[in-house]
């Protein structure tokens, strides 16, 4: 096991990059033309638009194989007859149909290119079906390093789920493995051996028992989903649940877990109904009420599959018994459940469309830890626990990365992005509006993809604050703001240093017993005062420095 220090970066990308110091300088970077196949939306993407997923697959415990097919039904945008379908080796395509026609694949790489002979016309609502087969990657550090996870629990029952967050869903079944397009809908069907049991996304429609000693596990999805978002998770689980009365009704809240672990579990999740309510106060509802919502015990630490959260925090409160924050906030609650499932508003139902604005999942859900906290502790419990988290803050290389290439920014878009947002809250320093701005953005993009541009002008415009700036400094550079300051002869006299063009945030100070407003700027500033002593309200994030 790493560091803690090392474990907080879920999901970070490992390839070497130098420290960054200018907007969007990714020219250390090389990438190939598999990133950009990966990553853009290409002219055999950009034709036709997912409508639905049918999965199909047999998974094979013993041999660690999958064998299946999608059913992929699109809607013809323009016409077109080459398309582009995603899977990873060492799986491999055995066919692509079409009307039951077998189809022409030229593969490369990860990239499938399928000739269509019939004609696409505009509007029309058509369908593929991929069969395919192999031992799809193994997982070596699950979540980090993803592909499926072959395990076995205490009692040396198989023990498997699936994670690909970065890596791409393509790692274990064939898709458009792109954010920007969603399926509308999806219907999983995963057959495993008969003493396991499959949970996957959405409700459980039904199971088949066969007589080769195997059950077909049907999973539903009603709302659109993003490709890593799916899940398998295979064990031998048994299930408890409640009723949670939301903002949308009755919500179905149910819990997968190892048999062993049954009585942990129901002590262990009365966080989740605890979460529910706190992420409906600021957030809004609850995105999926159609899907249910479920945590599901994993043999690593967790993910948030949409509907179908996956847990491995060990029945315990803190990050594997640990608060991040070095506060002892952070254990009041279990990690896990909360950061991923609040990743139910901030990735599953607003998604980046491209994976360099991943900010958008990993900000506000490492935000959500403090308002989590705001809703049960207060308003002070929240600030000392995301004031603790920026130990954990690099600044190595800009939070957004390279766009069209699958390339994710730096790991600081979890707790820079949280004390980013938490300075906004206090530029807003209004928390009635501030509740209602993070509750307007989900419904605003309810259930859409979204890019860095769109959701930058959203809160400029609801908080009224030209944030252009703002945005370009903790988004963009890797310099945090130094407030330099000096105190002479009953004069402050102040300035920002190490900023972008135009950053003159504004920020709070106490002065005696009284708290003043202050708009620092690149040039030096005054301020008439009587005290020789001020304090800097630690709620900002910029460094400070007295000269």
């Amino acid at each position: 096991m790493k560091k803690v220090l090392q474990l907080i970066f879920f999901f970070v990308f490992t390839l070497t990059v130098k420290a960054q110091t200018h907007l969007f300088n990714h020219s250390e970077q090389q990438f190939s033309r598999q990133d950009t196949l990966r990553g853009s939306i290409t002219p055999e993407r950009a034709w036709w638009d997912l409508t639905y997923y049918h999965l199909a697959i047999a998974v094979d415990p013993d041999r660690k194989s999958i064998k299946g097919k999608n059913t992929i039904a699109y809607k013809v945008l323009a016409p077109s007859n080459r398309m582009q379908i995603d899977l990873q080796p060492p799986l491999h395509i055995e066919k692509v149909t079409q009307n039951e026609q077998e189809l022409n694949v030229v593969s490369e790489g990860n990239a499938h290119f399928v000739t269509l002979p019939e004609k696409q016309k505009k509007g029309n609502l058509n369908t593929i079906v991929v069969h395919y087969s192999g031992t799809p990657k193994e997982a070596v550090r699950a979540p980090w390093d993803g592909g499926i996870s072959w395990k076995k629990d205490a009692n040396n029952n198989h023990f498997i789920a699936s994670s690909c967050q970065g890596l791409g869903a393509s790692v274990w079944w064939p898709n458009k493995d792109h954010m920007y397009d969603e399926v509308d809908s999806l219907l999983i069907s995963v057959t495993v051996p008969k003493n396991l049991v499959n949970v996957s996304n959405g409700r459980l429609r039904k199971v088949e028992e066969h007589p080769n000693k195997t059950k077909t596990y049907h999973w539903f999805v009603n709302n659109p989903i993003n490709n890593y978002g799916v899940n398998i998770n295979i064990g031998d689980y048994v299930h408890f649940g409640e009723k949670y009365e939301g903002e949308k009704g009755t919500l179905d809240m149910d819990y997968y877990v190892l048999r062993d672990h049954l009585d942990k579990a129901k002590k262990q999740f009365k966080d989740a109904p605890k979460m529910m309510k706190a992420f409906e106060h600021w957030f809004g509802p609850y995105p999926f009420y159609e899907d249910s919502f479920k945590l599901v015990e994993v043999p690593y630490l967790g993910m948030e599959h949409q509907s179908s959260v996956t847990y491995g925090n060990k029945y315990q409160n803190g990050y594997l018994g640990t608060d991040l924050s070095g506060t002892g906030w952070g254990l009041k609650f279990d990690f896990i459940i909360i950061h991923e499932a609040g990743h139910e508003w901030f990735a599953n139902n607003i998604t980046n469309k491209d994976i360099a604005d991943m900010w958008v999942h990993e900000s506000f859900t490492a935000y959500s830890e403090n308002i989590f906290l705001d809703y049960y502790y207060g308003k002070k419990a929240a600030s000392e626990y995301v004031i603790g988290t920026r130990k954990s803050i690099r600044n190595d290389r800009p939070i957004i990365g390279a766009y069209n290439v699958n390339h994710e920014g730096s790991g600081d878009m979890y707790y820079k992005g949280a004390n980013m947002l938490h300075t906004l809250r206090q530029l807003v320093d209004n928390d009635e509006q501030w509740r209602a701005i993070l509750r307007k953005i989900n419904k605003t993009f309810y259930h859409q993809t979204v890019t860095t541009t769109q959701i930058e002008n959203f809160l400029s415009k609801e908080t009224k604050i030209d944030l252009c700036a703002f945005f370009n400094q903790y988004l963009r550079d890797t310099r945090i703001p130094l407030l330099e300051y000096k105190i002479n002869e009953g004069q402050l006299s102040y300035r920002y240093t190490r900023i972008v063009a135009d950053f003159d945030m504004p920020i709070r100070i106490h002065i005696g017993d009284r708290v003043k407003w202050i708009q620092p700027s690149a040039q030096w500033n005054t301020l008439p005062i009587k005290e020789d002593q001020i304090q800097i309200d630690p709620n900002f994030y910029i460094d400070t420095k007295k000269i």
